[in-house]
């Protein structure tokens, strides 16, 4: 059977980038501006207070994990932050990317896990609009666990170390967005494939995205009414059922053109398109360029890489 997450996590292609240990001794507060880059938290020991991209603090315990697809600012401090005005100490390298925050001769009360990676599919914005905006999961060992392993490897020059890190930051990310079930979720693919009827017509889309997909045949699929399906895919993957199917289609037409695995008619066939004119035309809407030249611009990034 298809597995949307473990396919669009794939096309991410994610990849470490930096790992450290925060050890907090309250009161601290710290603050940094990201240009969308994925960033994860796992708290070790104590607790702490996070804000991300001006949303509302959450306040973190041992054992939390946090995973933002995509953040664009991050605030954090001790759950007793330092009073308005009052500014925290530059963070004290200990070697190993081991940082201290807070007064020196305050007890540490807080140690925690962040970490960022990176998505080398250039086509990760699309992707990661699939996703939940934010993952907050609670008491999942084998987040922490793993978190673990990322920050061990990221330390150490080991054979085959950039497989072993692919590697466990794919199980990472899947680990813990398949941990954020529910109605707590955030809107997206996550949330979708927790709701059995909705699940059922996203793994249809995923498996069978030649077929020439409707509405209609996508309530049938998850066995809805029409309408019920159309107001209920909204709100709970966060976009209409015919946008996600065309976000998906463009996904893999991108990674094809990317490879030059095949022709630009194969390539309309292999993503529902009856032609490959009409393919062009959706592709050029969709992503600003006919799908010739963005095979060429990328070629031409990556032999200048």
């Amino acid at each position: 059977m298809i597995d949307p997450l473990a396919e669009v996590v794939t096309l991410l292609e994610p990849r470490a980038r930096f790992s450290k240990l925060v050890l907090g001794a309250s009161p601290w507060r710290i603050s940094r501006s990201d240009a969308g880059e994925p960033f994860y938290c796992v708290v070790l020991e104590g607790g702490c207070r996070l804000a991300i991209d001006g949303h509302e603090p959450i306040d973190l315990q041992s054992g939390d994990f946090v995973l933002i697809p995509a953040a664009y600012g991050v605030a954090m401090s001790s759950l007793e932050p330092p009073p308005p005005g009052v500014e925290t100490l530059t963070p004290i390298t200990m070697g190993n990317n081991e940082f201290r925050i807070g007064a020196a001769d305050n007890p540490i009360d807080a140690r925690l896990m962040a970490g960022h990676c990176s998505f080398g599919s250039p086509d990760a914005a699309l992707l990661i609009s699939l996703l939940p905006k934010l993952v907050h999961v609670r008491g999942e060992q084998r987040l922490a666990t793993l978190v673990q392993l990322v920050r061990d490897e990221t330390r150490e020059q080991r054979p085959a170390r950039e497989v072993i890190l692919t590697r466990l930051l794919e199980v990472l990310l899947i680990e813990a967005l398949r941990s954020a079930t529910g109605t707590n979720a955030s809107p997206g693919l996550v949330r979708g494939l927790s709701d059995s009827r909705l699940a059922a017509a996203l793994r249809g889309m995923h498996e069978h995205p030649t077929r020439a997909w409707t509405a209609a045949e996508l309530a049938k699929e998850a066995a809805l009414s029409r309408s019920t399906f159309f107001e209920r895919f909204n709100r709970v993957v966060g976009v209409a059922p015919m946008e996600y199917l065309l976000t998906w289609r463009m996904a893999i037409a991108k990674d094809l053109l990317r490879r030059k695995e095949s022709r630009v008619a194969e390539i309309a066939q292999r993503v529902g398109y009856s032609s490959a004119s009409t393919f062009s035309v959706a592709f050029t809407r969709h992503v600003g360029r006919p799908p010739t030249q963005y095979a060429r611009d990328e070629q031409s990034a990556l032999n200048g890489a």
